[in-house]
């Protein structure tokens, strides 16, 4: 452990970034609520209208390895002091946005902030704490609250919405990053990996983003334009070629945003393919569930978000039993055991309709996949940590929530374009129906995404992957 990791309160330490982290996490989901009166306030289209969600993911994922390797060579300290102000600063020109641009600018704006953010502050924590049972505790607590946040930012955001206005769910960063700086100041030590290479690969960082951006900007257009259209082929090959050309830039590279040679971590690999396709299917939930009860049953934005309360709860008892059942099944059983409880909860949803009640319908599926969502995320984080060398702990944490921001982006863009067609191709039936049978289908998808998480995990994980998680005292690393 680092001597300085040693001269603070480490809890401390960990509630502090924490914090950070809910902030991060919380308007990934806080802007669903608020959405219809977003658009009316700012005249979005209903096709843009997902792109206040995906400026922010987008750019998040994108820019999330070049804020995990910063990390590890300018200072983790440094980097999170950073990313909160910068977020903090975004906040307010969303705050007080005056059209559609503005605020798609301020989300990508925020989403930058999130990426030097998120992985600094789970560097820190795994720098802090050593493997063992220490820091599966206090990743239980960096689970539960990092996807915990997401819950609560659709019932914060519908309190925000309905009692004062929109721009509340972005005003309220401001004290919260405000706060988080002073503090991390006084109480964060710096830390940064041993061996420190002078330049970082901004390249890689914008090739990486750009070829997401145009994957996902083509997916949504392609509805519109024609799947086999010259426009819709035309962006899928630049998609392509910047995702080559960030690759050849990886290999040349003298300090690669990705050292390549990472991924033959297999619970690296694994883990992180498992998270991009689980945040795939459940950013979208999200999504659709939101406008689900508001345009569809009515809801207002505190109701609606007071409805997605439950999923708070849920995580936080999925987390806390992930903690015991690590130590009883292993870090191998558990996420299997929670994956396959969150199927059953996105199948229930795929039952919503028109007249649908909360107690019938809602509930049972929210309550069944949070608690498998809370049964998921903390071995996943664990399995994505474990077995690295500790200079490479925020390419590490990076890549976790690269996969995580990424899977849900490109998961939304699918899925809203799945649901888009469905409805599209009802035309005889009433607005509302044709709504939920596009919903419906997006469920369902988002239940065999995380089936094939499932499918991963169980083929490619042995017990000697998770041999370190699962033992009590910590190991010396080994790759």
């Amino acid at each position: 452990m680092p001597a300085e990791a040693r001269q603070v309160n480490r809890w401390l330490v960990l509630g502090l970034v924490c914090i950070a982290q809910f902030m991060v996490i919380l308007d990934a989901t806080i802007v669903n609520v608020a959405l219809p009166s977003i658009q009316r306030g700012l005249h979005f289209s209903p096709t843009s209208l997902q792109w206040i969600v995906n400026a922010y993911t987008l750019v998040f994922g994108g820019f999330l390895l070049l804020g995990g390797r910063a990390a590890d060579l300018l200072g983790r300290q440094r980097l999170f002091i950073a990313g909160v102000a910068l977020f903090s600063a975004a906040s307010l020109v969303n705050g007080v946005a005056t059209s559609s641009g503005m605020l798609v600018g301020g989300r990508a704006l925020q989403g930058l902030g999130a990426a030097l953010v998120s992985p600094a502050a789970l560097s820190i924590v795994t720098t802090t704490f050593a493997e063992g049972r220490e820091r599966t505790q206090a990743l239980g607590v960096w689970s539960a609250i990092a996807a915990g946040g997401g819950a609560v930012g659709l019932v914060l955001g519908g309190l925000l919405t309905e009692t004062l206005s929109w721009r509340w769910i972005f005003f309220i960063n401001l004290p919260i990053g405000i706060a988080a700086i002073l503090l991390s100041l006084r109480f964060i030590p710096e830390s940064r990996a041993d061996d420190e290479p002078k330049t970082a690969d901004v390249a890689g960082a914008v090739s990486v983003t750009a070829g997401l951006l145009v994957l996902v900007y083509g997916i949504v257009k392609a509805p519109d334009y024609g799947w086999t259209s010259l426009r819709t082929l035309g962006l899928g090959a630049a998609a392509i070629l910047l995702l080559v050309g960030f690759v050849l830039i990886e290999l040349r590279s003298r300090a690669p945003l990705i050292r390549l040679g990472i991924f033959r971590i297999r619970s690296l690999t694994v883990s992180n393919t498992a998270m991009l396709l689980v945040a795939s299917g459940l950013f979208a939930m999200f999504y659709f569930a939101s406008i689900y009860v508001q345009e569809v049953l009515g809801y207002g934005p505190l109701k609606a978000g007071l409805a997605f309360l439950p999923f708070t709860a849920g995580i936080v008892i999925g987390a806390g039993l992930a903690q015991q059942l690590i130590q009883r099944l292993g870090a191998r059983a558990v996420p299997l055991i929670g994956l396959a409880l969150a199927i059953v909860g996105m199948v229930l949803f795929t039952r919503i309709t028109v007249d649908g009640t909360y107690l019938g319908q809602l509930l049972p599926a929210i309550g069944v996949t949070s608690i498998g969502m809370g049964l998921t995320f903390v071995p996943i984080t664990l399995l994505a940590t474990t077995n690295v060398a500790g200079e490479d702990a925020g390419l590490a944490s990076g890549l976790f929530n690269t996969s995580q921001q990424v899977g849900g982006a490109l998961g939304l863009a699918v899925l809203s374009t799945i649901a888009a067609s469905r409805t599209r191709h009802l035309p005889a039936i009433d607005h509302s129906a044709a709504l939920v049978s596009g919903f419906r289908y997006a469920f369902a998808t988002g239940a065999a995404l995380m089936l094939a998480a499932v499918l991963l995990l169980a083929a490619m994980i042995r017990d000697r992957h998770v041999a370190r998680i699962n033992a009590e005292e910590p190991a010396s690393v080994t790759v």
